[in-house]
């Protein structure tokens, strides 16, 4: 399934650019907008929102089982 994300972008009147991903999870909200990013220049700063902690948008759940034997 073909996932899209939606990137925006917010230029200030003072010139500074302000880009967020959304609908991406991990570290796929970055690789998003990586050429981009190079194209434009140095990065002065960076805040990853909380979807960027996300295993790709799965939950690993594990599980332990000990066997006794009587």
């Amino acid at each position: 399934m073909t996932e899209y994300q939606k990137v925006e972008y917010h230029i200030g009147k003072d010139g500074k650019i302000v880009e967020k991903v959304l609908n991406a999870t991990g570290t796929s909200c970055v690789e998003t907008t990586r050429g981009l990013e190079k194209s434009l220049g140095e990065i002065e700063s960076q805040q990853l929102l909380p979807e960027y902690y996300e295993r790709d948008g799965l939950i690993n759940i594990s599980e332990n089982q000990s066997l006794q034997q009587w």
